[in-house]
């Protein structure tokens, strides 16, 4: 034999020696037999659990080495069984039977035996499906702290208004700019802002809001930013991250940001433009990427020339804006919002659906609404209250709704349409004169877009000529 075949049947007897090493250094049972079911290996471990002898193993057929076996089934068939169970001295152990196939015909089989009963393994597996319940509900917490619960189609109203809003509010869930929202307490600022959110790309990312009236002004930049560990006394021990960061991939949404304090407005405009900040206390710069979405029931326009509010920080908020008209500027949604929140206030019970009668229809239209839908929620929550039927009547309303309205004559459809448009007209002809016929400040303080007010002015006969 040359010294070259030498090498070469050294390495394969060395490959071999390898190879039978491995087998029986596996902790788990392992078995081979060939295609008539005759056990051809076994290794160590295995072979001390049954009792047996390896060598007087060999040769003999599976069923005769192990209870219950199906390797020779597994060799006919050619169908592998993984995660079985088998009793084997007198435990349930789970078990693979894995043919080995060669040119697409069985050779042999592999037996695998995991030394684990199988009320072990059952216990882990009720373990690991507790652990995942545990984590679908706090993420589904999670997400109910983080997400939205309001889409476009939450959007109730059949005005002009509402359906150029809507419009708009897609245009600015296409893209990533600033978003700023005006519009009296009441007309659903929140709502918008949810909405955009949601049909953004930063949808299935959290949605975290804060309003800036609420917080204390010395509490206010830990809550925008975060602290670390020992930044002030009673701070927590490991720190607390702030809106921002909580904001990461999905979108901070700052209500009444006309409140936020003056000292506050360039930390906030530094964060906008470089999307970077610190934690109080802390030395470690941290990036977020947010979208901001703003809102306000006070017109900054005035705030900057008081001096309240930076007018670099309104032009960068101020990228993209909605401006939302107060409901006494949207007859038209009045009762399908007032059907929308029966509807939502019955829901879940076994009670009749509420209907509205013809008179307090037509005192609901007629009236003001100062609070906006908040203001209609709580009446109707109010007349839900006293009524006895399942049809809310004049009655039933609070008694400033029950005033006939002086200029009435009668309660016909046209009347009530004539009395509003003369409302409309003069609440326009009143904000031209407070802001000396400039439209652009005209149209934020009615809270509606120039657009809107423009199309309104136009219908009332009322001059266009003026600033703005």
């Amino acid at each position: 034999m040359t010294v070259r075949k030498k090498d070469q049947f050294r390495s394969i007897q060395d490959q071999l020696d390898l190879f039978l090493l491995i087998f029986d250094s596996i902790h788990n049972g392992a078995m081979v037999t060939d295609a008539n079911g005759r056990v051809t290996h076994l290794n160590k471990p295995y072979a001390r659990f049954l009792e047996c002898d390896v060598s007087e193993s060999i040769g003999r057929h599976c069923t005769d080495v192990v209870e219950n076996s199906r390797m020779h089934i597994v060799a006919r068939t050619g169908r592998p069984e993984i995660n079985q169970t088998q009793m084997i001295r007198g435990q349930n152990i789970v078990v693979h039977r894995i043919p080995l196939r060669k040119e697409d015909k069985v050779i042999a089989v592999l037996g695998l035996v995991m030394f684990q009963d199988v009320s072990e393994v059952v216990k882990l597996a009720k373990k690991l499906r507790s652990l995942e319940s545990q984590v679908k509900r706090y993420k589904k917490e999670l997400m109910s702290r983080c997400s939205t619960r309001y889409t476009l189609d939450s959007i109730i109203g059949s005005s002009q208004a509402i359906a150029d809003l809507k419009q708009e509010a897609l245009v600015a869930a296409a893209n990533n700019y600033p978003v700023l929202i005006v519009g009296e307490s009441g007309t659903g600022k929140e709502l918008f802002a949810q909405s955009i959110h949601h049909a953004s790309s930063r949808g299935t990312h959290p949605f975290v809001q804060i309003n800036c009236a609420a917080i204390p002004k010395d509490l206010l930049e830990t809550e925008l930013f975060g602290y670390d560990r020992g930044a002030f006394t009673g701070a927590r021990s490991a720190g607390k991250p702030g809106k921002f960061e909580l904001a990461h991939q999905g979108t901070i949404f700052l209500d009444e940001i006309g409140d936020l304090p003056l000292e506050m407005q360039p930390k906030l405009l530094r964060i906008l433009e470089e999307k970077v900040f610190e934690r109080v206390g802390g030395n470690n710069v941290i990036q977020s990427d947010f979208r901001l979405i703003a809102a306000t029931n006070q017109n900054l326009e005035q705030l900057i020339e008081q001096g309240r509010f930076r007018r670099d920080l309104y032009y960068r908020i101020n990228v993209m804006s909605l401006a939302i008209p107060p409901l006494k500027m949207r007859i038209d949604d009045i009762i399908p919002i007032a059907r929308h929140l029966l509807r939502q206030s019955t829901q879940g019970t076994n009670s009749d659906e509420i209907r509205l009668s013809q008179e307090a229809i037509n005192a609901l239209v007629n009236h003001p609404w100062p609070g906006n839908v908040r203001e209609l929620s709580n009446v109707l929550d109010r007349a839900l209250s006293t009524m006895n039927k399942d049809v809310i009547e004049l009655a039933d309303l609070p008694f400033m709704f029950q005033k006939k309205p002086a200029s009435s004559v009668s309660t016909g459809i046209s009347t009530i349409r004539e009395a509003q448009a003369e409302a409309e007209r003069s609440t326009i002809l009143a904000a031209l004169e407070q802001t000396a016929n400039n439209k652009a400040k005209a149209a934020s303080l009615l809270g509606i877009h120039r657009t809107l007010l423009y199309k309104k002015m136009k219908k009332h006969g009322i001059g266009l000529s003026g600033n703005g």
